[in-house]
C-alpha cells in the first residue's frame, strides 16, 4: 500500500534523523513529505523506529494511507512523479 507521511519537528537533530528513517522506507517528494510502499510489516518497523525518535509532546508526524483508487487520482504539477513499486527478479 501506498503511505503519505508528512512531518513538522522543531528539532533539527531530531528532525534529520526521522528523514534518514523516512529515506530507508521510501522516497523524498517535498522537504518534509515522502511517499513509502509498504507492507503491512515493513509499516510496523518504520513506526518503531520512529517512535524511539520523536517526542510527543513537540513533533508532529501523520501517516496517511491510500488505497488503490486513491493512489491512481493522484496529480502531481510540476517536478516529480509518484512513487511506483519496482519489481525485482532474482534469477
Amino acid at each position: 500500500m501506498l503511505y503519505l507521511i508528512s512531518y513538522d519537528i522543531p528539532d533539527t537533530p531530531r528532525r534529520t534523523k526521522v528523514a534518514k528513517i523516512l529515506k530507508d522506507f521510501g522516497d523524498r517528494v517535498q522537504y518534509s513529505v515522502f511517499e513509502c510502499l509498504l507492507d503491512g510489516e515493513l509499516l510496523e518497523k518504520m513506526r518503531s523506529r520512529l517512535e524511539k525518535v520523536l517526542v510527543e509532546a513537540e513533533d508532529s508526524l501523520r501517516i496517511y494511507a491510500l488505497c488503490g483508487k486513491c493512489e491512481k487520482g493522484v496529480t502531481v504539477i510540476g517536478q516529480g512523479e509518484v512513487s511506483k513499486e519496482e519489481k525485482y527478479y532474482i534469477l
